[in-house]
């Protein structure tokens, strides 16, 4: 990738954020940064195509390869156009995990020189390929993620009187949890609470001594972002109280909301309604999925857009499953949409 941006004439950074690579054309006036994200997921890929796979439990399962694709093409279109301003293309890594965006910012993505909008596209296949979600405001949730250690005392399975039994107590926690999104939410602000993992015991007669419980909350912002690490911790202990047992939780913020700015927006909502018509860009796309995107958006002006990429006509598969795959039409309408974009913004200025 870095050989190819630099045979375009790029000046090219290897090693941002560990393996990200930023590609700069230009110095001065604006900056416009465009992502693109790549990452893969540890899912074994059920595709029998040419292009899948090579690794074993490993594969592009959410279209990541596709940014990637599309972020190539957009520097060889915008290699020889004299343009009032600079571009930096910033291939991320890591974004599954969320680590990506920030390790990038913490080594300097984001200066030399100083970027003034980001613009990114998530290939997407609840849509057909054709159509581009585009709104402003957020349009991605937050992730934030929570362990829960439950202590009690192990015994005899046989004799649950002589034990503190954390696997009953986890289970109410789940409840518990599963509850604060019906009874501790403002119905008019979205959320989720989603216990993934539960993990006690080593035998079939023998109480453990500890339960682990692992899991995940997401919502647009408000009152319930902020009071969500108070909730899970009040709740795990106060159930595990009940029950005699001691509750440890761990509460992590990876990324909040992914938020796009109206004018930022607007400029990206015209050059999409150009390339695909008005009536196929579509309002009201949002997700509760996460993307550390919003890290930059957090920083900088920008706007994130989804990009169709099923097959017209046919249901695709999700995001993240097996099966997997994209319309590769849509990467043309990507490349095309993130490229106009940004002689747009720079124009404008």
């Amino acid at each position: 990738m870095a050989d190819r941006l630099r045979a375009l004439g790029y000046d090219v950074r290897t090693g941002v954020g560990k393996t990200g690579v930023v590609a700069l054309k230009g110095g001065t006036g604006r900056c416009v940064m465009l992502r693109a994200d790549m990452d893969a997921l540890p899912i074994e890929e059920a595709n029998d195509v040419a292009y899948r796979s090579q690794h074993a439990g490993k594969m592009h399962a959410c279209g990541h390869d596709g940014h990637v694709a599309m972020g190539l093409e957009v520097a060889r279109r915008l290699a020889g156009v004299d343009l009032p301003g600079a571009v930096k293309l910033a291939f991320q890594p890591a974004e599954e995990i969320s680590f990506g965006a920030d390790a990038m910012i913490r080594d300097g993505v984001l200066d030399r020189p100083s970027v003034d909008a980001a613009f990114g596209i998530h290939l997407w296949n609840d849509l057909p390929t054709g159509r581009i979600g585009l709104m402003p405001g957020p349009v991605m949730a937050s992730v934030d993620e929570f362990e829960i250690a439950i202590l009690g005392t192990g015994g005899h399975a046989a004799a649950p009187h002589q034990t503190t039994d954390p696997v009953l107590a986890a289970a109410h926690v789940v409840t518990g949890l599963q509850s604060l999104v019906s009874r501790r939410r403002n119905p008019f602000e979205e959320g989720v609470v989603s216990v993934t993992q539960v993990t006690a015991g080593h035998a079939f007669n023998v109480i453990p001594g500890r339960a682990d419980l692992r899991g995940t909350v997401r919502s647009f912002g408000g009152k319930f972002y902020e009071q969500a690490p108070a909730l899970v911790e009040e709740t795990a202990q106060g159930i595990a109280g009940a029950f005699g047992a001691r509750a440890e939780v761990r509460y992590r913020r990876l990324c909040q909301p992914t938020v796009n700015d109206e004018r930022m927006t607007d400029l990206m909502k015209g050059v999409a309604e150009e390339i695909v018509g008005k009536e196929r860009v579509v309002h009201g796309v949002r997700t509760m999925g996460g993307e550390d995107m919003s890290l930059f958006l957090a920083r900088i002006p920008g706007a994130f857009a989804f990009v169709g990429s099923a097959p017209p006509g046919a249901k695709a598969s999700p995001h993240h499953s097996p099966t997997f795959d994209i319309d590769e039409e849509a990467l043309v309408i990507g490349a095309d949409l993130l490229a106009r974009t940004a002689v747009r913004y720079l124009q404008s200025g």
